[in-house]
């Protein structure tokens, strides 16, 4: 089987991504999607494992396999928490939607940690280009305001919403370079701040619930290993049908 024959054949999640999940899309943008595949049981019995992740098939996609996208949630990693939480969902069967329902067992203080580690790395970035260029990629500013947005609204609420509401305006002003870049700096810092108070009060668990998302992951892979008894369910149909008809 092919990595891309996984996605195409597997896929239990998909869902856009970027700008347009943001709120931030305008006529230019692309679209940006991402997915979760399940890979069959029995492709892991062999010495050459299924892939972790695949890119494709097509352009701007990526997906991940279940077992390293829950990996990654539960570490706190910031791109996946935000592809369990997008608005634009394009498919889900019924695996993905018990994804879903779980995105609650993902979300702990340990965002605060992954979310300010990731911000730190852009802002280094933003700042080599200030230091080489005099200015700093726009858009990449933009985003990184964004997420601080997106971490402190989560440490303090307990929920991760993507869409940025009324501050679409004023952040596209910072991708458009309508914003001086102190005040952009200004900007980060306080939401720098304000993320740090909100740690201290937030309703978030200290841990994810890792033994909820591992039963998933078991009753899943158990599922794909011993695909049920087409024979045997006949039987138990009749069998009920039966009863009824008796009673």
């Amino acid at each position: 089987m092919q990595p891309e024959d996984l996605v195409r054949d597997h896929t239990i999640y998909a869902c856009v991504m970027g700008s347009r999940a943001f709120g931030l899309a305008t006529d230019t943008s692309d679209t940006d999607r991402r997915g979760v595949f399940l890979a069959p049981t029995p492709l892991f019995w062999r010495f050459e494992k299924p892939p972790t992740h695949v890119e494709g098939p097509g352009e701007e996609r990526f997906s991940w396999e279940l077992e390293r996208f829950c990996e990654l949630a539960l570490r706190g990693n910031p791109n996946i928490l935000e592809c369990l939480h997008s608005p634009l969902v394009e498919h889900v069967d019924a695996t993905g939607r018990e994804l879903l329902s779980l995105r609650g067992a993902f979300l702990s203080r340990r965002a605060h940690d992954t979310f300010t580690r990731y911000a730190l790395g852009q802002r280094r970035k933003l700042d080599a280009d200030v230091r080489t260029t005099g200015a700093p990629r726009w858009k990449h500013a933009m985003h990184l305001l964004r997420l601080l947005m997106s971490a402190r609204d989560l440490l303090r609420t307990g929920e991760l919403r993507l869409d940025v509401g009324d501050q679409r305006e004023p952040l596209l002003a910072v991708k458009r370079g309508e914003v001086p870049w102190a005040q952009v700096e200004a900007w980060m810092v306080r939401l720098a701040d304000e993320t740090e108070q909100a740690l201290h009060r937030t309703p978030l668990p200290p841990e994810p619930d890792h033994a909820r998302v591992a039963d998933f992951l078991y009753r899943v892979r158990r599922a794909s290993a011993c695909p049920p008894d087409t024979h045997h369910e006949v039987v138990q149909r009749v069998v009920r049908a039966g009863r009824v008809g008796q009673g």
